[in-house]
């Protein structure tokens, strides 16, 4: 038997408005006829040689229809004739007196029967490239389509949310993101306009609208990373702190949080998901631009808390961004520092095209705090977002060259960088 009985009819090729019927085939495959008392343990026997298609039995009626036999289907990929079966399975047959011989069944294979990429590969132009991967938030799958795919997107979409149990909109995401407010352009492909949506990560429920706020899915092990080098009784203070995904696992493991975010939207589903986990105590929610959080809040609290013993956590998670906000600490505090000062630490987060990430990320952070970081920071590889292009996390204590100034230098609060539009952070790649 040949692959090609696994493959849609040709006719479905350049189709652009789904048309399931199209898909109906009625393909030929071996069966064996066993005896019922013994099915079961045939099936058993043979599970590696059975048929494994989405929705199509692998038992059914005999031809003959006698009542003392069914008809078990075989793979046409590994089965061909009786000489096929390996070694246990032809022993464990004759034990059973199962007829070795082959018969061949006539089934009807649908659109039902195919897997999406199977679909999209007979569908869209050959020889190009082939996607069914997208990132799952809830019940919305979103997509990052290449421009040979849009033509197609409508049927893309109706696939995908076909194929996959929970996915009730599928959305294609724009080539443009907001820097300021980091949600992007999107279109519904399928399904429901409904973009409010409910997601778990790490033991922590949040719910958001996911057309209006910035989530990525493919974070988490690096939210849990960052959460789990805080400990209880720590302080953090989170500059662009979204929905909360550091915030509220941090407060829920015991820490102390100051959380920010300029979009209002955000800060509402901060506060809406603090409420949420129970953690509306240890978490103090802010709606301002991050250079205005951090010589204004951060800026009020830093001096007590430097003086206690409890470890201080500085999060900035904006990649795009964060590391033109460095300069924000420069002479951020006045008074001469006692010797034993607290120091916070920092994390701060950026995207690197450079051949040398982390050198390259070492040297734009000095750069902009103003003070050399080389052999005073570490740095860590979080995920690679497009061909030659890694997130990457700097880390280091906030040196106190930087922090304290003890001369009028420091400028006034400038406003946030102006909005930049800048291509989509990620790919797309399978969940």
């Amino acid at each position: 038997m040949e692959p090609k009985l696994y493959q849609p009819p040709p006719e479905v090729r350049g189709m652009t408005s789904l048309d399931k019927e199209a898909f109906t085939q009625t393909i030929a495959v071996p069966a064996l006829r066993v005896p019922t008392g013994v099915l079961n343990k045939v099936m058993k026997s043979l599970k590696k040689s059975t048929i494994q298609r989405p929705g199509l039995p692998r038992v059914v009626q005999d031809t003959e229809e006698s009542s003392d036999f069914r008809l078990v289907l075989l793979d046409p990929h590994r089965v061909s004739s009786k000489s096929s079966f390996s070694e246990a399975e032809a022993e464990a047959l004759r034990s059973f007196s199962v007829a070795e011989e082959l018969q061949y069944y006539e089934l009807q294979l649908t659109y039902n029967n195919l897997k999406s990429e199977e679909v999209l590969g007979a569908v869209l132009p050959q020889g190009q490239d082939v996607t069914s991967g997208f990132s799952r938030v809830g019940h919305i799958a979103h997509m990052n389509l290449r421009d040979h795919q849009l033509p197609y997107k409508n049927l893309i979409g109706q696939v995908i949310m076909d194929k996959t149990p929970g996915i009730t909109c599928v959305v294609n995401k724009t080539n443009i993101i907001d820097s300021t407010y980091r949600n992007f352009k999107m279109e519904v492909l399928a399904g429901e306009e409904n973009m409010v949506t409910k997601v778990k990560e790490n033991g922590v429920t949040y719910e958001f609208d996911f057309s209006r706020v910035y989530w990525n899915p493919r974070l988490s092990t690096e939210h849990q990373r960052v959460v789990e080098l805080i400990k209880r009784g720590d302080t953090v203070l989170d500059v662009f702190a979204g929905v909360g995904p550091f915030a509220i696992p941090a407060a829920r493991s015991g820490a102390n949080v100051l959380a920010n975010d300029l979009n209002p939207e955000s800060y509402r589903w901060l506060q809406h998901n603090c409420k949420l986990n129970k953690v509306e105590s240890k978490v103090r929610t802010f709606n301002l631009d991050g250079r205005a959080f951090i010589q204004g809040p951060m800026k009020q609290e830093l001096p007590a808390l430097m003086k206690g013993k409890a470890n201080v956590h500085v999060v900035m998670n904006l990649p795009a961004l964060a590391l033109e906000f460095l300069d924000a600490f420069r002479g951020l505090l006045h008074q001469e520092p006692p010797c034993d000062e607290n120091l916070p630490t920092v994390y701060c987060y950026s995207f690197s095209k450079d051949k040398n990430h982390d050198a390259d990320v070492v040297e734009r952070s000095s750069r902009s705090l103003g003070f050399p970081l080389e052999n005073r920071c570490s740095v860590h590889f979080v995920r690679n977002v497009a061909p030659n292009k890694d997130m990457m996390c700097v880390r280091f204590t906030l040196p106190k060259e930087v922090l304290f100034s003890c001369n009028d230098e420091q400028t006034e609060p400038s406003e946030e960088p102006a909005p930049k539009r800048q291509k989509c952070e990620e790919t797309t790649d399978s969940t």
